[in-house]
């Protein structure tokens, strides 16, 4: 685990061309090896463009999807779905341009979408997710790219919440992406679940437990960060936090105060907590 990472929603949401040219040069100054890329809409980006961007700088990238409402994998209608399994193609490709090897996120309901599941009806949803993310699948394998998919928080989503219930959803071929805001939140040992999905993950986003600087918490770091040794897990750690001054985005990530002194400094402060792991 040599590289480190940071997300742009850091700094703006949506993510531009502009804002990509202006913050490559800052995140790779300040000795980033990795920034990830948010894909909220198809063509807020130029994929083509940040390429050359990131090659300039010497970062490499990560690639996030978004699942705002209207993209949905399970109970949701068949155009909904053959829309949603379409964006997710498109971030694939997206991530082929890039260089990411990884797409990550909650690939199967919109942020913030609950409704209650008895056994057999979480089980039937499953089902469907398991099929609806095969088309997805078969399209990531051909171009060389893993899908890893996200489980939130309780009040984010009532479908994935913790580990066990990912590696009982999922296909045997999908990842998982672990972020330690929601690992806090859900599992009872959060070393133990980094565990549990040893061989299954394929990217890790961390942050504070008040999704601020990590290291300025109570989070155990250590113990976390020998457990993915532990699992063989050799991508990144990316930092993804997010800005108080996008209304929208602070809005839906529930930010309403500052997380830290600025966000550079919750960027840089990170990165050198990180770096003494």
């Amino acid at each position: 685990m040599s590289s480190i990472g940071v997300n742009t929603w850091v700094w703006v949401s949506p993510l531009t061309d502009d804002d990509l040219a202006r913050l490559a040069p800052l995140v790779a100054g300040w000795g980033f090896d990795v920034i990830e890329l948010p894909v909220e809409r198809p063509g807020d980006w130029n994929p083509d463009k940040a390429a050359a961007v990131l090659a300039e700088h010497g970062l490499a990238a990560s690639v996030v999807l978004v699942m705002p409402p209207g993209r949905e994998l399970v109970a949701a209608s068949p155009e909904t779905v053959r829309d949603t399994q379409d964006y997710l193609r498109h971030c694939v490709d997206v991530a082929v341009t890039v260089g990411s090897p990884v797409i990550a996120g909650p690939a199967y309901a919109s942020v913030g979408r609950t409704w209650r599941l008895s056994p057999d009806e979480r089980q039937a949803a499953y089902a469907e997710l398991r099929a609806n993310l095969r088309p997805v699948l078969d399209h990531a394998a051909g171009r060389g790219v893993q899908l890893a998919v996200e489980p939130l928080n309780r009040y984010e989503t009532s479908l994935l919440n913790t580990v066990e219930q990912a590696l009982d959803a999922l296909p045997g071929d999908c990842h998982l992406a672990l972020d330690v805001y929601h690992l806090n939140i859900e599992e009872k040992d959060p070393a133990r679940a980094v565990r549990t999905a040893a061989g299954r993950i394929a990217h890790v986003q961390v942050c504070g437990t008040d999704r601020g600087t990590p290291g300025a918490d109570r989070f155990d770091w250590p113990g976390f960060t020998t457990a993915l040794r532990d699992t063989g897990y050799e991508g990144p750690l990316v930092i993804e936090s997010f800005t108080a001054h996008n209304r929208a985005i602070a809005t839906a990530a529930s930010i309403w105060r500052p997380l830290a002194q600025s966000q550079d400094a919750l960027a840089v402060d990170g990165l050198a907590y990180l770096r003494t792991l």
